[in-house]
């Protein structure tokens, strides 16, 4: 949505008020007394007005006047905005950020959140601001876009030191753990260490059956198999050699004593888990201050109005004028 545009479409119902004044009867101004009239008696005049059709062609124009200028404003994109911050949610009530804005000298200049897509984002709703505008954009980190920003209006990125970002929230990590009674606690001793590595960054949620949240099945049975049902991205059994294959239910890795008892083994077992799960993680951008690249927003739908409706809001004006010109004469 760009500024309040499409809002326009609600004042569509203004086209009732041509339709009412084309329907009422226009009073006589004019009157003319009959020379026998001068023999009854006088009484004053009495009108009633009724509800008729008149002037359809110019009812016709008029209409569709009103609607291609209601039209018009409901796609013209008029720029509006001034100085902005945009700010990271976690860095609002940070004294860093604070400090960044008065350096800045936009103190009065509005805030705000930052948008996921930053650079993409602003280079499709840029005309929304004014031409003098500013860009003072404060984040935690930023990802390195393919290309180098080329903006209307000059950015200023400036990123929070480490300390002073919000402390990401705990994931939650859901894991489904098959195994028999007397091996079943090593394997909540195993998860429960996994969950203080990487400072608490995860929480591992045991449970017995997989779920659509699910990312990973133990299956401590060798004797049996697990349901056709289950499905999940990786699997751990138990098997005469390591190694890994891919199956219709996921991926499985299998090795011949689970869980680890070792504080290595352990170790790099869940090193290799993580690098195999984790997401891929962009190159970071460093703090610069970007200058005005370009002289015009890129074009967008709802920042360039139709050429030909600007022609059809002059013609229908000049139609309409004529019209009520004829009609008077």
């Amino acid at each position: 949505m760009t500024s309040m545009q499409p809002f326009w479409w609600f004042a569509l119902p203004v086209l009732l008020l041509p339709v009412w004044w084309h329907m009422r009867k226009r009073e006589r101004t004019r009157t003319d007394l009959l020379a026998t009239a001068r023999f009854l008696p006088s009484a004053a005049p009495q009108q009633q007005r009724v509800l008729r059709w008149s002037d359809v062609l110019l009812l016709l124009v008029r209409l569709a006047l009103l609607t291609a200028l209601i039209a018009w404003m409901a796609v013209l994109a008029m720029p509006w905005k001034g100085d902005t911050v945009f700010i990271d949610p976690s860095l609002e009530a940070s004294p860093w950020a604070a400090q960044q804005v008065q350096s800045a000298g936009m103190s009065a200049a509005s805030r705000e959140p930052l948008p996921a897509d930053l650079w993409n984002w602003l280079a499709l709703n840029e005309h929304e601001w004014r031409p003098e505008a500013r860009f003072l954009i404060l984040a935690p980190h930023a990802a390195m876009p393919a290309l180098p920003p080329r903006l209307v209006h000059a950015a200023d990125l400036r990123l929070a030191p480490p300390s002073t970002a919000a402390h990401m929230p705990t994931r939650e990590r859901h894991v489904v753990v098959s195994a028999t009674a007397e091996r079943l606690p090593r394997w909540q001793a195993l998860f429960s260490a996994f969950s203080t590595a990487a400072d608490g960054a995860n929480r591992y949620v045991l449970s017995d059956t997989p779920t659509a949240a699910t990312e990973l099945i133990v299956w401590d049975r060798p004797d049996a198999e697990p349901p056709a049902a289950w499905r999940a991205p990786l699997w751990w059994r138990t098997a005469n050699a390591n190694g890994q294959t891919q199956t219709p239910q996921g991926l499985t890795w299998t090795a011949p004593q689970w869980p680890l008892q070792d504080v290595d083994g352990a170790r790099a077992l869940y090193e290799r888990w993580q690098a195999a799960t984790a997401p891929t993680a962009p190159y970071p951008m460093p703090a610069q201050a970007l200058k005005a690249e370009r002289k015009q927003p890129l074009p967008t739908p709802l920042a360039r109005s139709p050429e030909w409706l600007a022609l059809a809001l002059l013609a229908l004006f000049a139609i309409e004028r004529i019209l009520a010109h004829a009609r008077r004469r």
